[in-house]
């Protein structure tokens, strides 16, 4: 089995660079086609269409708020446009992600949690579904944390967004199930990309210390979640989430 998706079109949000683009390499390494999307650094974003171009495969890119319905709506028709489809669709946008005490949180950030990782998938999902439907094939995964299960403190806005989107998913999931259309989750663990080249390093330190496996993950590791659930050998997988944290969550 290797997880091959030829002739699939994968959307993936906040991809050109961290994760986002760690997930678009494995994909496009299974034989997808890649919309990249990014909303603010063009020359980074340029740099990540650059680097998969380089190694064969089939990018565009394309700039979108994905918490804006009529920008997500036009990501979504201009992929459609271009291959005919959407077929892979991978929310991953995230904003700031500050810990801090209850006490120092305001609504709007609140609101700014919900509207990254509950509203964005919501209206992604509008817009692809249509053809996802019309094909009776679809995937959907969204890239959730092990924040939700680790119930980490002074993270509450984040958690409760990510829960959330867990919830939200796992509902999704048995209402497009008989469509062909499968809805799952990976949470990843902590891993260090160039978003968190500022920060501590004993805190670093200290949560390396947690990992049962005794290694950092990598944006390879949590790719290569995402293939698997895109791919046929996953096809009667719904409604699940995988953790990729090396095991610090054996629940």
């Amino acid at each position: 089995m290797s997880y091959l998706l030829e002739n699939k079109v994968s959307l993936i949000t906040g991809s050109t660079r961290g994760l986002g683009l760690g997930i678009a390499e494995c994909l496009a390494d299974g034989g997808s086609k890649i919309a990249l999307n990014y909303h603010g650094n063009r020359e980074v974003a340029e740099q990540a269409r650059e680097k998969l171009q380089a190694k064969g495969a089939h990018v565009m890119l394309i700039r979108a708020d994905v918490t804006d319905k009529f920008q997500v709506s036009s990501m979504v028709e201009a992929v459609e446009e271009k291959w005919g489809s959407v077929d892979i669709l991978v929310p991953n946008a995230t904003g700031p992600q500050p810990q801090k005490p209850i006490e120092e949180y305001d609504a709007d950030f609140y609101r700014e949690m919900y509207e990254f990782f509950v509203l964005s998938p919501f209206l992604l999902t509008q817009s692809a579904l249509p053809g996802m439907k019309k094909r009776k094939w679809g995937r959907i995964i969204n890239i959730t944390s092990e924040v939700y299960h680790a119930s980490v403190p002074q993270f509450t806005a984040y958690v409760a967004a990510k829960g959330g989107q867990i919830g939200w998913s796992r509902s999704l999931s048995v209402e497009l199930a008989s469509s062909g259309i499968t809805v799952n989750t990976v949470a990843p663990g902590w891993i260090p990309t160039d978003r968190h080249i500022n920060d501590p390093q004993e805190d670093k330190d200290a949560y390396l210390h947690t990992i049962p496996m005794g290694r950092w993950g990598t944006a390879e590791d949590v790719g290569s979640a995402v293939r698997f659930f895109a791919s046929d050998e996953a096809g009667f997988i719904t409604g699940q989430t995988l953790c990729v944290n090396g095991g610090r969550t054996p629940w």
